[in-house]
Formats: structure tokens, sequence, C-alpha cells
């Protein structure tokens, strides 16, 4: 009896083997969607489309991006986890995708059990804007004026829980201030406002905040990494503009239902790293501020548990709720 239970496990084995090989093989066998949980024109958006390009090449196969905005990015994993689980609906989210079980205690979806990291892509800053007709030279001026006026000053977001939102309660937090959130549909939007001074300042994606800056639309105050970025070499950090433990990186992954076969999961891995190290897509990404930001499966998966405790902390901290 054990001999034939040991040849019947060898054979599941390798029928299992040759599944996952055909399961590989046969990928892509239609159209591919990458779904963005914010709106066209935003940090994530523009990631999404510049890997897309140069992925759809390699694999011969048309990538679709499907922006599908709203909760904080939620509505659209939440399409992603419910999606047949053969690599053709991809999630490409951004760092919101570790805040939203913080701060939408109700998801149709485990973000750890339903669905699964493939890689990050690129890592970028938010740079904290405002207009000019505000009369903020730096982003101390911004504390100073709400430290004067508790409450009264307002700031946007591209939506509660997203990123751009995280980052803004980290800063406000930690420079002790008191001011009024202001979420929008995307970063578009949230820069429209801001331009239109009708928000006192935004945490934007640098991707989507660089032409204006260039343009002189909005003023960069300081940006939200460690250190300072080569694209704007001569604004400074929130760390050094007085802020200290501010600092907070942008990022924008891949992701795909956690019940997609292994096989595949390993494909979309080797191509969007392949499409990472492209010189081309390193320099396109580089006029957007952002750098490719590989990493394993695992060291991704690791890396979305750790982002998860430390979003906690801070929605805990700033009683953050939908709205």
């Amino acid at each position: 009896m054990k001999k034939t239970w040991s040849r019947f496990g060898l054979l599941a084995a390798i029928g299992a083997l040759a599944a996952g090989t055909a399961w590989a093989q046969a990928y892509p066998s239609k159209p591919i969607t990458f779904v963005v949980p914010f709106t066209a024109g935003s940090g994530t958006d523009i990631v999404a489309r510049l890997v897309a390009e140069t992925m759809q090449r390699n694999m011969g196969q048309t990538i679709v991006v499907e922006n599908r905005p709203g909760a904080g990015g939620s509505i659209a994993s939440a399409q992603v986890a419910r999606a047949e689980a053969d690599g053709h609906m991809v999630l490409i989210p951004s760092s919101s995708h570790a805040v939203n079980p913080a701060v939408y205690p109700s998801l149709p979806y485990d973000t750890l059990r339903d669905l699964t990291g493939i890689t990050p892509l690129a890592a970028l800053p938010n740079v904290m804007v405002t207009s000019a007709g505000k009369g903020y030279k730096t982003a101390g001026d911004a504390v100073a004026a709400a430290k004067a006026k508790p409450g009264q000053l307002n700031y946007a977001s591209a939506g509660v829980g997203s990123a751009t939102h995280l980052n803004a309660e980290k800063f406000r937090l930690q420079a002790g201030i008191e001011a009024t959130h202001v979420p929008y549909r995307g970063t578009p939007e949230a820069l429209s406002d801001v331009m239109g001074e009708r928000v006192d300042w935004f945490f934007s994606p640098l991707s989507s905040a660089l032409p204006l800056i260039r343009d002189g639309k909005v003023v960069p105050l300081a940006v939200s990494t460690a250190t300072r970025h080569s694209a704007l070499p001569n604004v400074p950090t929130t760390v050094e503009a007085g802020v200290p433990g501010s600092d907070f990186v942008f990022w924008v992954g891949m992701v795909v239902s956690a019940k997609t076969p292994p096989a595949i999961q390993e494909r979309l891995h080797a191509e969007a790293t392949k499409a990472l190290a492209d010189p081309a897509v390193v320099e396109r990404l580089g006029r957007q501020g952002a750098v490719p930001y590989p990493m394993s499966a695992a060291d991704f998966n690791q890396f979305i548990r750790t982002e998860m405790d430390a979003a906690a902390r801070i929605a805990r901290a700033a009683n953050l709720k939908p709205q």
C-alpha cells in the first residue's frame, strides 16, 4: 500500500508541475489589464503606463491600463481580488495598499490572504506644494501659519487612505499642528485646487507635480524622502525643514490575486524586473522623479506587512476614518 501511495504522490507532483508549466507557456493568452486605483495623471498611473509599454512589447501581448479610483484604492483592489486568478488582471497599487486595512475596517477582501505582491515597481518622493498666492516660502512657514490658526488651514489628498493622505498625516502629527483634511478623487484634482488656492498644501507625487513646478504653477516647499531629490536639489526634505520623523516614501507596486498560479506569478515578476532594468524605462522614470524599486516577491510581501504595521500606527494616532 505504501508503494502505491508513493507512486500516486509522485504522479500527482509530476502532474502539478506539468500543469504549472502549461500555465506559464499559455500565459498571456489574451490582453492583460493593469488596474490602477487612482485617476489618470496620478503618480501611480504614470508609473503603470511606463512599465506597461515596455512589458507589452517584451511579452507580445497588449496591456490595457484601467483607472478605478475611489476609497483610497480599495475599489480597485477588490476588483482584482475577485477576478479570475489567471494573471490577466493585475493591480498596480501605491503605498495606500498597505494603508487601507487601517482606514477601512470592512474591506471586501483581506490584503494578505486574497492578494499577493509580485514586486514594487518604483519609489518616488512626494513633494509638499502650495500656490504662490498663499505666501509660504518654506514648509516651516506653513507650519507656523497652522500653529497660529489651529484647524483653520487645510490640506489636500488624493483620497482618504491614499499614500498622499498618510504622508500628510505623518507630517501633521510630527509637526504638532491641527489642519483640515480635504480629500479629492485623485492627484490631478488636488493639484488643480492647490493652483486655485482652495487648499493650503498637498503632498503630491513628484511625477505629477514636477511639470507644474517647472512651469511655476505650484511652489515646492519640501520633499518627503530622507534625502533631497536630484530633480529638486534646492528643495529641502521635511526633516531639514524642521519636522523630524516626517520622512515618507511613496511606492508603486504590482499585485495579483493570491490564487494566481505560481508559474504565472514568476513570469510577471521576471517581465516586470526585465522592464525595470531597461535603460529607456530607467531614464523615463527618472524624468518623473522616480527610480526602479524591484524586490523578490517574498521580500515585497514582507515589506507590505511592515508597511501595514506602520500605517496602522499613524492611522490610530491621527484617528483616520472613511469620509
